[in-house]
């Protein structure tokens, strides 16, 4: 444990280092974000953060409440949440104080907050330096890790006089009501490597299975783990009470109150306390600092994490962490040692985030980037086995459908830059569902269940009726998954991280059989670098195209079915929704025509893969002709800007289907020739080829040139105070949208853009985690409803995906200025 404490305080210093630099102050921040019920946020953000208490994603309250002492002067701070409100600022045995707030830093994993604490001493004008560092790992290279829903929080201390630390937290991390009864209790670890672990054990006294209670999960119990050592104390008991005992004497009892009640009644906290001896022996007042750190977890385990109308009928889904760990002790112990581990891999990720991010943008996109990553994780929950591993989803804030198609097509740039093997565990679910044939219409279901945690699928076919838009994204994520598995070297990759690692056997694939999925994790999780637990290579030169075909081999009357529905339908769609239902029915929608054709377009090249050449040929023809059909009737009349309907001529819209074109390799730039475009074809002969140089011509283009040139200039014509409005019919914009639309105009409209969503988000008066949907007048509000913590804003990735897309070459089409 010694070498532990040795490493936290090394991996501690790290996090503090590399969080350091956020230019943006959002109005919300992530503190606690794993999974849909895991998402605990700092309300309030650009205040101090005692002003409010932490926050669920709905904005109820969750009680975490973070105390500081200075036994020298019997002063008591409070940090993070409201405990001050159980003090007295009149009483006799301590004062009640407020620190130095220094502000909040934050990266991709990470967030900090930072506080000065003066000194006691008159002499000495330094102060104790305190860090509440939360760390929810986003670590690509392993899937076992971002799997387990659990986080970390260290609390970090330099100065050179003493100061005691409190912490608590309350029923409300279980269940979203008050009334609800709770019981708990502490245990201690046993295990050899791990000697007393201390950890709370919180649930509700009669759990509801699959239940929501404003949005929170009436099942599962919270872990909370603070290390061994006589100076870690413990208690639970009347919140009140805890708090006053610690002001007074800056510990705690090591008791345990025993009447379990409901989580408002008397309220039962749960809480440590650690003393810090910062004070150096010698005798001179500005003698050298120390630091300390010590290091919590908050595990939320559930049991099973969904039910899912799977091949084999209505199944209670397991989490996957419990394949590789068997028991809830096992996992939080598995966890807090893993902490430098864990930490390294997220610091990796968020490290090479930033630069790719910094390249491609400005300091500002940095900030968008990483405030995004964890609240796309932060919707998903890892479920199945490692032989067919799942992900599921829940639509966020909007109606909290399962495994939404058309909310997982604005989230997967993410996933592609990040690890696409995450989009296929996402997409997994949906194709296992329509292929035992559980959904009846021809095209594909809007979502697999009305709303999360109960994935039931729709049998009577009545889900939201949103046919051109979900076969079109389906397609679309089709050709960009299997477009991801070949590369030659990790330059060449999609996601540098899922290139690393063995590639898998060939013939070990040709010989697994139907039950197991060819994006399988290996049987046995690689270990590199001393590190345990990484995931081997996705796709790759020599595996990735024997994967595509079987993926593809397995559900391809699917992808032709669906093709088929657009064949008929997408040229002129008739009257329905699109993925911006808010914005009503509309027949003959421009942008959702287009996204139809490039679906069929993506099925000509996934045809290719499986070998269906006449089939390929067709889709291919079909898709050429409709795409001329369809500028003839939605582009206005003077060529000037996209209609957003066919027939409505005074109208404009966001063209953002254009993203998917220039994804998919199908719009070189005008500096390339077409020889190479087509990457499934490449995927076959052995890796994703980067295009040639070469004189080229527009018709090399699948959409022409000029549409994309056209749409760039008229953007900067309608651009309001925050950024790009959606159509001609509202002020309000979505930022997915933004950032598609963005990534392929030209540079000056790209920046543009950039600048006024930075901008909105420094004003907006939106109190919620970052909403897609908001006014680009006025406060920049929410113009109902009201979109939050949605995992949509894996869209503001659209940047970093594209120009990893091709080879690399993606968007050198859009490196132009106006």
């Amino acid at each position: 444990m010694r070498t532990l404490s040795t490493t936290l305080l090394a991996t501690a210093a790290s996090l503090l280092s590399r969080a350091s630099a956020s230019t943006l102050a959002p109005p919300v921040l992530p503190l606690i974000v794993r999974n849909p019920y895991l998402s605990t946020w700092l309300a309030n953000a650009r205040e101090a953060p005692w002003t409010q208490w932490p926050m669920f994603y709905t904005g109820n309250s969750v009680g975490l409440a973070v105390l500081a002492s200075v036994p020298e002067a019997s002063t008591v701070y409070p940090l993070l949440g409201r405990p001050q409100d159980s003090l007295d600022s009149q009483a006799s045995q301590y004062n009640l104080s407020h620190p130095k707030y220094l502000g909040a830093q934050y990266d991709a994993s990470t967030t900090n907050l930072s506080y000065s604490i003066p000194s006691p001493h008159s002499s000495s004008p330094e102060g104790v330096e305190i860090i509440l560092s939360f760390l929810s790992p986003i670590t690509p290279t392993s899937t076992f890790r971002q799997s387990i829903p659990a986080s970390y929080l260290t609390i970090h201390v330099k100065g050179s006089f003493d100061i005691d630390i409190y912490i608590d937290l309350n029923g409300q991390w279980v269940s979203g009501n008050r009334g609800s009864e709770i019981e708990w209790a502490l245990s201690e670890t046993d295990y050899e490597d791990a000697k007393k672990l201390k950890t709370w054990k919180i649930k509700r006294r009669v759990e509801q299975l699959f239940t929501e209670w404003n949005d929170q999960a009436e099942w599962g119990t919270l872990h909370f783990t603070a290390p061994a050592g006589e100076d870690v104390r413990y208690q639970a008991g009347i919140s009140g009470v805890l708090r006053q005992k610690f002001a007074k004497s800056g510990r705690l009892s090591n008791t345990v109150d025993d009447k379990f009640r409901a989580i408002m009644d008397e309220e039962p906290v749960f809480a440590f306390s650690k003393h810090f001896n910062l004070t150096s022996n010698s005798s001179s007042a500005s003698s050298a600092s120390k630091e300390d750190s010590i290091l919590f977890t908050l595990t939320h385990i559930q049991d099973p994490v969904t039910q899912f109308a799977s091949a084999r009928g209505l199944t209670y889904m397991r989490p996957l962490w419990e394949s590789y760990l068997h028991t809830p002790e096992a996992l939080i112990t598995y966890h807090y040692l893993d902490f430098a581990h864990a930490s390294a891999l997220a610091a990796n990720y968020s490290s090479q985030l930033a630069a790719d991010a910094y390249a491609s943008g400005s300091d500002t996109y940095v900030d968008i980037v990483s405030l995004s990553a964890r609240q796309v994780l932060g919707a998903t929950s890892f479920s199945g086995t490692p032989e067919n591993p799942i992900l599921f989803l829940k639509e966020i804030s909007s109606n909290g459908n399962s495994q939404t198609v058309d909310v997982i097509f604005p989230a997967f740039p993410f996933f592609l830059y990040t690890n696409p093997r995450w989009l296929a565990y996402l997409l997994e679910p949906l194709l296992e569902h329509m292929l035992s044939g559980q959904y009846p219409n021809l095209y594909t279901m809007h979502d697999l269940g009305t709303h999360f945690p109960n994935l039931t699928g729709h049998a009577d076919g009545n889900d939201e009726y949103m046919p051109v838009e979900e076969c079109g994204d389906m397609l679309v994520m089709g050709l960009a998954l299997v477009n991801s598995l070949g590369y030659g070297d990790e330059g060449s990759a999609g996601s540098i991280w899922s290139s690393l690692g063995e590639e898998k056997d060939v013939n070990a694939l040709d010989t697994v059989g139907e039950d197991v999925s060819p994006f399988a994790l290996p049987a046995r999780l690689e270990t590199r670098e001393g590190v345990f637990g990484l995931d081997d290579a996705w796709g790759g030169k020599t595996a990735g195209a024997h994967q595509a075909r079987k993926w593809l081999g397995r559900s391809y009357k699917l992808w032709k079915q669906w093709t088929s529905y657009l064949v008929e339908y997408s040229l002129e769609p008739h009257n329905q929704l699109c993925t911006d239902d808010f914005a009503g029915w509309l027949a003959l929608q421009t942008n959702l025509a287009l996204k139809g054709i490039i679906g069929i377009k993506a099925m000509s090249e996934l045809a290719e893969v499986v070998g269906e050449k006449e089939e390929a040929k067709y889709y291919r023809n079909v898709s050429e002709v409709y795409v001329k059909k369809w500028e003839e009737m939605g582009m206005s009349r003077d060529g000037g800007r996209a209609k957003l309907a066919y027939d409505w001529y005074g109208s404009w819209t966001t063209l953002y289907s254009l993203y998917a074109d220039a994804l998919l390799c199908f719009h070189p730039s005008t500096n390339f020739s077409a020889k190479t475009t087509t990457l499934s074809l490449s995927l076959l002969e052995g890796g994703q080829q980067p295009l040639k140089p070469g004189k080229g011509k527009e018709k090399d283009n699948f959409i022409p040139d000029h549409v994309y040139t056209t749409q760039s200039r008229w953007y900067t014509t309608v651009m309001q105070k925050y950024g790009l409005p959606l159509d001609s019919r509202h002020l309000y914009t979505k930022s997915d949208w933004e950032f598609q639309a963005a990534s392929v105009a030209s540079k000056s409209t790209r920046t543009e853009i950039l600048g006024r969503v930075a901008k909105w988000l420094n004003e907006t008066s939106t109190d919620r985690p970052f909403t897609d949907l908001y006014k680009t007048e006025e406060d920049g509000g929410f113009p109902g409803p009201d979109f939050f913590a949605r995992p949509v804003v894996g869209s503001h990735f659209a940047f970093l995906t594209l120009e990893r897309a091709c080879g690399g070459h993606a968007a050198e089409a859009f490196m132009y200025e106006e």
